[in-house]
C-alpha cells in the first residue's frame, strides 16, 4: 500500500542571523558555491528517493535559514528531481520561504517558474521600528511589496507576523493584524515571541509577553482572524477552507516526510515501523559527508510504539480537528484526560479528542499530563 511522503529541503543559508531565531541558520564567512550546494542536495535526496517504499509525493517544502536566496535554477532542478523520483498528484503544493528583501522580492517570478506555488513570506511586522528590533533586513515598505508581488506570481501565499513583544499593546497588534487581514490571501501564521536558549535575545533577556498578556493577545487575534473568514486550523496557523498548508498538516497527522540538508529531520515507515532520521547539523560538515558517502544521516533510530503515538498525539492536538482516540487509547491518562475535559482543556466529540481555545493556550501542559502514565 502506498504511503504519503512530504519532502522538506533545508537551506541554511541567510544573510543575518535574526536574534530571536533558533534555527539552523547561518551567516556564510564566505561565497556560497551554489553549483556544489545545488549537486549535494540533488545527492541526498537520490539518496532517499532509492530508501523510501512505495510512497507517493504529496507536498515539498523549501525551508531554511531563506530559501530564497538560494538560485531558483537550484529549486527547479530539485523539484524536477522530486517528481521524478516519486509518484505526484498534477497538483503538488510546493512551498518556498522567501524574505521580502528588494533582492530576494526580485526573484519571485523565477521561483514561480522554478514549479514553486506557494510562497511563506517572512513578514514578522509592519513597523520600521519592530522590524529593526527583530534583526529583520526589510523594511515595512518592502514587506508590502513583497506581498503584492506574491500576489502577482502565485495563486497561494501566506506571511508570517510575530506578536507579544515587549511594550506591544493589545491596540497595537489589533491595528497590525487588521492590516494584515486586508491584504492577505488565504493564510497568515500567527506566532507570540518565544525566547529560546542560545538566541541572541536570550543572551540580552528579553522578556516575552506575560501569560496574562500573551492570553489576551492571543484571544484577540482568534477572534479577528475568526470575524475575517480565517479558520484557526493550528496554534499559530489560519486559513480559509483549502488554503491550509498541506505539508505542515500532513506531517501534524503523522504522514512521513523526508528531510534533505544541514540538521533536517524525517520519519520514514515501513509496515509498522518508523524510523526517525537526522541529518548532520552543521553546514560544512554535511557538504562533506555527502559528497563522500552520498548522504549525511547522523542518526537512524527506530521509535517505539509508545515514542510513535505519542509523537503524533502532540501533533495531532496542535490541529483543531484534533486525533481519533481509539488508536491511542492505551497511550493515555486516562484520570488526567477525564480531568482535562471537565476543567473545559479538551472536548472529545464521536471518538475525535480536541483541544479548546483554553487548552491551546497551555498545550504543552496539557499534552504532558495527558502522556504521564
Amino acid at each position: 500500500m502506498s504511503t504519503a511522503i512530504s519532502l522538506y529541503i533545508h537551506w541554511p543559508f541567510c544573510v543575518s542571523k535574526c536574534p530571536y531565531c533558533d534555527f539552523n541558520s547561518h551567516v556564510s564567512e564566505k561565497p556560497i558555491e551554489e553549483a556544489r550546494w545545488r549537486r549535494a542536495l540533488l545527492t541526498e535526496l537520490d539518496h532517499f528517493a532509492n530508501k523510501s517504499v512505495n510512497g507517493q509525493l504529496v507536498s515539498i517544502f523549501f525551508g531554511g535559514g531563506t530559501p530564497s536566496t538560494m538560485a531558483p535554477k537550484t529549486a527547479a532542478a530539485l523539484i524536477e528531481a522530486a517528481r521524478r523520483y516519486w509518484p505526484n498528484p498534477k497538483y503538488l503544493e510546493i512551498s518556498l520561504e522567501a524574505n521580502p528583501t528588494s533582492v530576494d522580492a526580485s526573484k519571485l517570478e523565477d521561483f514561480a517558474a522554478a514549479g514553486v506555488n506557494r510562497l511563506s513570506l517572512g513578514v514578522q511586522s509592519f513597523s520600521n521600528k519592530t522590524l529593526k528590533f527583530l534583526g529583520r533586513e526589510h523594511s515595512a515598505k518592502q514587506a508590502t511589496v513583497a506581498i503584492e508581488l506574491a500576489n502577482t506570481y502565485f495563486e497561494r501565499y501566506s506571511f508570517d507576523l510575530i506578536y507579544g513583544l515587549p511594550e506591544q499593546s493589545t491596540k497595537m497588534w489589533e491595528n497590525e493584524l487588521n492590516l494584515a487581514l486586508s491584504i492577505a490571501c488565504g493564510h497568515l501564521s500567527l506566532y507570540q515571541l518565544s525566547i529560546e536558549a542560545g538566541t541572541q535575545f536570550f543572551a540580552d533577556k528579553v522578556s516575552e509577553a506575560d501569560s496574562e498578556t500573551g492570553a489576551n493577545l492571543y484571544t484577540l487575534t482568534h477572534n479577528l482572524t475568526a470575524q475575517a473568514g480565517l479558520n484557526h486550523y493550528e496554534i499559530s496557523n489560519y486559513a480559509r477552507p483549502g488554503e491550509e498548508c498541506q505539508h505542515n498538516v500532513s506531517i501534524w497527522r503523522g504522514s512521513d516526510y523526508i528531510g534533505v540538508g544541514p540538521g533536517a529531520h524525517g520519519r520514514m515507515s515501513e509496515g509498522l515501523d518508523t524510523d526517525a532520521l537526522y541529518q548532520i547539523y552543521n553546514p560544512d560538515r554535511w557538504l562533506e559527508k555527502v559528497e563522500n558517502e552520498g548522504h549525511a544521516t547522523a542518526k537512524r533510530t527506530r521509535l517505539t510504539s509508545n515514542e510513535r503515538a505519542e509523537e503524533i498525539i502532540m501533533t495531532g492536538l496542535r490541529l483543531s480537528e484534533g486525533i481519533e482516540v481509539r488508536p491511542f487509547e492505551s497511550f493515555l491518562n486516562n484520570d488526567a484526560l477525564f480531568r482535562l475535559k471537565e476543567g473545559g482543556f479538551l472536548v472529545m466529540e464521536k471518538g475525535v479528542l480536541r483541544t479548546t481555545d483554553t487548552g491551546q493556550l497551555c498545550l504543552n501542559s496539557v499534552i504532558s499530563e495527558l502522556l504521564s502514565i
